[in-house]
């Protein structure tokens, strides 16, 4: 199968620039249902996840769900203070000191959205227990001179969120993508290039699903409604996952880019069912698919809920550079390698196979 760059990098940068923390991932449905208009239904619940239905739904097969998660770490306006800064907390976790000087859109409280600073104190204004930690407090700052300000001219609010202020771009030429969100936007990129292509596929043995679900930054919240509500026998996860081959020893890279999905064992969350991730990794080899397989020993997937619900699942992650960060970089090619891999899985699936799990 060929995807077509232009319109997978189109929709890619849709999806990166999307503005959706953890409980607010509006813009990134808004994506999601203008790309699915014409051959699948999107719905949502009250947690923001987004329910897909392909228009060959039947009613009468077993269903396969797909998931990637909408969210992605961000921040909350905890407080607006005298002076017309504000402080906050972060809606998952960023990676440690990199929200110092990055530059942020804040959402107003009438909907629009203001471009913003995480401020941290000059290194000139720094005590001697701030030197000697290496760390100094943050403050969220739109340029506001007063409560009354920031309330009157900006309409900065409490339980207001922010998110990295990044711009999508695309290189051609090193097919090399930078932006924010690609945990799990580059995921969601994957999972909605393989629902079309199973959209024409009425012979399938399953009904075909998906979810785009919420909050999985924050303990992965939104997934289990998503389950609750499609009742799945099996689920085949997206991820946008963290590579690892720009700070480990070369032997134990687990997660590189240019290699393909990533498709992990174990992780804090889950122990993958070794039955189905032999059958996907098997599928692989046989259709000459690029993959590769980790254990790692942190982080957490939807899986995690999803398996807890009795439901078989694998996650196959897009290897994504620096994210939990400002801005991150995946290769298009394991977008679409990631896409071609589920797809395939898809077709090879049986109920007699799932049962096996």
């Amino acid at each position: 199968m060929r995807f077509d760059d232009t319109e997978v990098v189109a929709l890619l940068g849709a999806l990166s620039e999307a503005k959706g923390p953890s409980g607010f991932e509006d813009e990134v449905l808004d994506v999601v249902r203008r790309f699915c208009t014409g051959w699948a239904r999107v719905e949502e619940n009250t947690l923001r996840d987004g329910l897909i239905t392909l228009g060959s739904f039947t009613g009468e097969k077993p269903v396969l769900m797909l998931d990637a998660h909408g969210d992605e770490v961000g921040g909350m306006v905890r407080a607006i203070r005298s002076n017309g800064t504000m402080s906050f907390v972060e809606l998952g976790g960023f990676s440690p000191n990199v929200l110092a000087g990055q530059d942020v859109w804040v959402r107003a409280t009438d909907g629009s959205w203001v471009r913003g600073v995480i401020g941290v104190k000059p290194p000139h204004f720094w005590s001697e227990a701030e030197r000697a930690s290496g760390k100094a407090p943050l403050v969220l700052d739109v340029g506001a001179t007063s409560r009354e300000d920031a309330v009157g001219r900006f309409h900065m609010g409490m339980g207001e969120p922010f998110v990295p202020a990044t711009s999508f771009s695309f290189d051609a030429r090193t097919g090399v993508a930078l932006g924010k969100a690609f945990d799990c936007r580059a995921g969601v990129c994957a999972m909605l290039l393989t629902l079309r292509e199973l959209s024409g596929k009425g012979d399938l043995p399953f009904d075909v699903v998906a979810s785009v679900s919420a909050q999985e930054e924050v303990g992965e919240r939104g997934v289990a409604a998503a389950v609750r509500h499609f009742s799945p026998s099996v689920a085949f996860m997206f991820e946008g996952c963290p590579a690892d081959d720009t700070f480990s020893a070369p032997d134990e890279v687990q997660a590189a880019l240019r290699q393909g999905p990533m498709l992990r064992y174990f992780d804090r969350c889950m122990i993958t069912n070794p039955r189905y991730q032999r059958f996907v990794l098997q599928v692989a080899a046989e259709a000459g698919l690029p993959a590769q397989t980790s254990v790692r020993v942190g982080g957490g997937t939807d899986g995690g809920p999803t398996h807890l619900l009795d439901v078989p699942c694998v996650v196959a992650g897009v290897p994504c550079r620096h994210v939990h960060a400002g801005t991150a970089i995946c290769a298009l090619e394991d977008v679409k390698a990631t896409a071609e891999l589920a797809v395939t899985v898809a077709r090879r699936l049986t109920p007699e196979v799932v049962a096996g799990f």
